[in-house]
């Protein structure tokens, strides 16, 4: 196998993170259970045909706008099970079948395609640090640092934006993969040109409207972009252990992203699957104090990306708090 920039850059980091943590621990945290991921996707697939079904039953904004809002990040969640899908955390043994299969189905709500995803982000993993070789940071960043142009993520100009980068990402690739990424995109695409006509055919415009174009074009950006600033863009440049923002686990955003806000510690262990990231940060709080990594909020992210207008992959000095001591204990995580 080839050694990749963050392979080459994070030998002395990784040395540091199996001193850290106890093996047993360790191998705890890496233990897999299929049957907690399958309910999990379970529920999502429900939640998703339960707010379609309110969402098309309720006129009144106050009950139609509230499922809209969870549906939007129901869909963005199958990103987060996906996710799961392409490091192998959801079996104890790899299964590729059944694994091919999951990548399917979670990757259709979205609108993507699994093999798209899972190369581009395997690509990420291995190149995490370089402005070159990392596709989410060459092709998806933001190349101008202005408000507007910001904002425009949080809005429907988000697909053409993300597709574009995917695009330009798989211009690298084999023959074969873009065959079955195009491919795949198609089913996706007429998948969802179904639901959302299938919607207009039951309930006119309206329907269409509240359940498939607001959760889909106007919920679905902001989660991606929320989550997103909570991964790579307020960082310590020159520390590789702070290559991915350190956001403090709360039990709201861990309910809302599916512990996908965990990312600095799905970085260091990516085998880890995510029902476990809350355990493994507060593990690693003791060594984050001691490499004075800081802690962020997504409260400080927003304020940092937008109100002060701060540039991705750098330091945003007055965007977070430092690690606080008190006595003997670290401010750690909520737990």
């Amino acid at each position: 196998m080839p050694e990749h920039y963050y392979s080459r850059e994070t030998v002395a980091l990784r040395a540091e993170l199996r001193q850290t943590l106890d093996r047993s621990r360790l191998r705890a945290l890496h233990q897999r259970r299929a049957a907690r991921h399958l309910l999990v996707g379970a529920r999502q697939f429900a939640l998703l045909a339960l707010c379609g079904w309110g969402l098309v039953a309720f006129e009144h904004p106050l009950l139609w706008l509230p499922l809209a809002i969870v549906q939007g990040f129901t869909v963005f969640n199958f990103t987060v099970l996906l996710h799961e899908v392409v490091h192998h955390n959801v079996f104890e043994r790899r299964r590729p079948r059944a694994e091919r299969l999951l990548g399917w189905l979670y990757a259709i709500p979205s609108g993507i395609s699994a093999s798209q995803f899972t190369r581009w982000h395997l690509d990420h993993h291995a190149e995490l640090g370089s402005e070159e070789d990392d596709p989410k940071r060459h092709f998806l960043s933001p190349k101008i640092n202005a408000r507007w142009f910001k904002l425009l993520y949080c809005t429907p100009a988000l697909f053409p934006i993300y597709f574009r980068a995917a695009r330009l990402a798989a211009a690298g690739y084999d023959e074969r993969l873009r065959r079955s990424i195009a491919r795949e995109h198609t089913v996706a695409i007429l998948v969802h040109l179904a639901a959302l006509a299938g919607f207009w055919l039951w309930g006119g415009p309206a329907v269409a409207l509240r359940a498939y174009v607001v959760p889909v074009f106007l919920v679905f950006p902001l989660a991606f972009t929320l989550n997103r600033l909570g991964q790579h863009y307020d960082i310590e440049p020159d520390d590789p252990a702070g290559w991915t923002t350190l956001v403090r686990g709360h039990w709201f955003w861990n309910a809302v992203f599916l512990n996908s806000n965990f990312h600095l510690e799905h970085h260091y262990f990516p085998g880890v699957p995510f029902y476990n990231l809350p355990a493994l940060q507060r593990e690693l709080t003791p060594f984050y104090q001691r490499r004075g990594l800081r802690w962020r909020s997504y409260g400080s992210l927003v304020r940092g990306w937008l109100l002060e207008n701060r540039a991705p992959h750098t330091r945003w000095d007055d965007a977070a708090k430092p690690l606080m001591v008190s006595g003997d204990r670290a401010a750690g995580p909520t737990r």
